[in-house]
């Protein structure tokens, strides 16, 4: 068993669409932003080596098929994820499965890449072409009929290759992918979020997405104006945090430019940060 985290890149989001009803006067205080409001975000993908032959991507950052259109969150020091993985001794090809916690660009958008056609028309093929891509039933369904407030955060060229390559596998309720890794789904942030629950011989570590995707956030009542469902997104928050701080679980914050990871603990009816773990 292998866990590695690999940072895809950065960018900045408004502080204020982070932490929602929260005053900036207090989130700025445990989380820093510039001039602009801006906050600095991570894209974070975790790599997972089992002793089962699995080698498991969980989510994969932005890419840069839509960059332009994006360019008011000023990315910032992109990786290519083919030469991280190469780094450390994999390549594309054997990767075995890609599991997206949901289907904003920020998170699935190395899925595919822009290929050469012989015509010179747009198009796309499977960065991980060996690997089932497993989402969740309702986010695949949101991502093809998106809601007014999520239609910006989807691009059908981030996954349509995987449908038509036979590569996507849906899951409908929490679903064992291996031994050593249990996916499961909250809700709140967008429909039918999965968060990997992966055992290692330590620990159980939480791959937490947009779910708590910092660790100013561990605190249930700061949630995003980016959810779609806020007081859901609560009551997700707390059932997350309330089997982290009993089981010692790590939470992994996919978006902290600042702490990767760290346990957390309940203190009468707070919950916060705990021991920093360096991933």
């Amino acid at each position: 068993m292998d866990l590695q985290l690999i940072d895809t890149g950065f960018f900045y989001a408004d502080g204020g669409a982070m932490f929602g009803a929260i005053p900036k006067t207090a989130w700025s205080r445990r989380y820093p932003c510039d001039e602009r409001n801006g906050c600095v975000l991570a894209m974070r993908t975790v790599l997972v080596t089992t002793d089962c032959g699995r080698i498991i991507l969980i989510d994969n950052g932005a890419g840069e098929k839509h960059l332009k259109q994006l360019s008011y969150y000023r990315f910032f020091a992109l990786a290519d994820l083919n030469t991280e993985l190469l780094k450390r001794g994999i390549s594309p090809e054997q990767i075995t499965d890609v599991v997206l916690t949901h289907l904003h660009f920020d998170h699935c958008g190395y899925v595919t890449r822009e290929k050469q056609q012989p015509d010179h028309t747009p198009g796309y093929e499977l960065s991980f072409p060996n690997a089932t891509h497993w989402v969740s039933r309702r986010q695949w369904e949101n991502f093809l009929h998106p809601n007014a407030l999520e239609k910006d955060s989807y691009f059908i060229e981030n996954m349509q290759a995987v449908e038509e390559n036979g590569k996507l596998y849906l899951i409908d309720e929490d679903t064992q992918l291996c031994p050593v890794v249990n996916l499961r789904l909250f809700d709140g942030h967008t429909p039918g979020q999965i968060a990997p629950y992966i055992t290692m011989p330590e620990r159980t570590y939480v791959f937490a997405g947009d779910v708590i995707p910092l660790e100013a956030s561990v605190s249930p009542e700061w949630i995003s104006a980016y959810d779609t469902y806020p007081v859901l997104s609560y009551r997700e928050k707390i059932r997350m945090l309330e089997e982290a701080a009993r089981e010692k679980q790590a939470l992994i914050y996919c978006h902290d430019a600042y702490t990767r990871c760290s346990t957390v603990k309940k203190v009468n009816a707070f919950y916060k940060k705990e021991n920093v773990i360096n991933l």
